[in-house]
């Protein structure tokens, strides 16, 4: 519970002041906020014996949460097509 706790507050600290706009996420080309299982997933990466170098580890990080803001935006313009306007 300690370790959730943790990466919940260090998620909270490195996201990005959002605006009151609801769609401004889907219209961003900059990727996702850091979210708690990524933090996990590289502070596993970091304390585990390297697999790969610190430099692929964070350019594959910035590469999956540019690929997440894509299918954000997918996902919202999709949505936004669905619904029935009047």
């Amino acid at each position: 519970m300690l370790a959730l706790a943790f990466l919940t507050a260090l998620a909270a600290s490195t996201a990005l002041d959002r605006t009151a706009d609801p769609h401004q996420p889907a219209r961003s080309r900059d990727p996702i906020a850091l979210t708690v299982p990524e933090i996990r997933h590289l502070l596993a990466a970091v304390l585990t014996p390297p697999a790969m170098t610190t430099a692929r580890l964070l350019h594959w990080s910035a590469w999956r949460r540019r690929h997440q803001a894509t299918a954000r935006r997918c996902h919202y313009r999709r949505r936004s097509a669905d619904e029935p306007t009047g």
